[in-house]
């Protein structure tokens, strides 16, 4: 098995944890789930990127030096805020929050190279964080002001 697979046991667990011990009725489980699953996804992303960007490196592109490393921390953030959301823990808000603005800064960084394949899709993986990240703080906003 290789450890790409291993590495994703502990968000998996804690996914079918949260499906099978949420309540029916809680209706910020669907933002938390969906929101973990993009923040999942954005970290693999940023690190497909992350080696895009260092072989660009290695052929003497400098520019890419500044979107490897938004894409080498974005992809911690993203895979801290998948597994802290995943399992509905108490600093989802914090660390959505925190995922958030990361990708922000992330598809910016990547969006300045406009006829780059690689990085578009980082930059649209991390916008669509980005949105699931900001989606999920509000219905927890909205969920604890009932």
């Amino acid at each position: 098995m290789s450890y790409k697979l291993l590495a994703l046991v502990p968000l998996a667990l804690a996914i079918t944890w949260t499906l099978n011990f949420t309540q029916a009725d809680d209706a910020h489980a669907g933002p938390m789930l969906e929101c973990a699953k993009a923040c999942d996804d954005c970290a693999r992303a940023c690190e497909t990127c992350t080696y895009h960007c260092g072989k660009m490196l290695a052929d003497g592109m400098k520019d890419h030096a500044e979107s490897q490393r938004f894409c080498a921390d974005c992809a911690t953030v993203c895979r801290a805020a998948s597994s802290v959301v995943a399992r509905q823990g108490p600093m989802s808000l914090l660390v959505c929050t925190a995922c958030a603005d990361a990708c922000k800064r992330c598809a910016e960084s990547c969006e300045k190279f406009k006829d780059d394949a690689a990085m578009k899709a980082c930059a649209a993986e991390c916008r669509k964080c980005e949105k699931a990240c900001l989606e999920m703080v509000k219905a927890h906003r909205a969920n604890v002001a009932k």
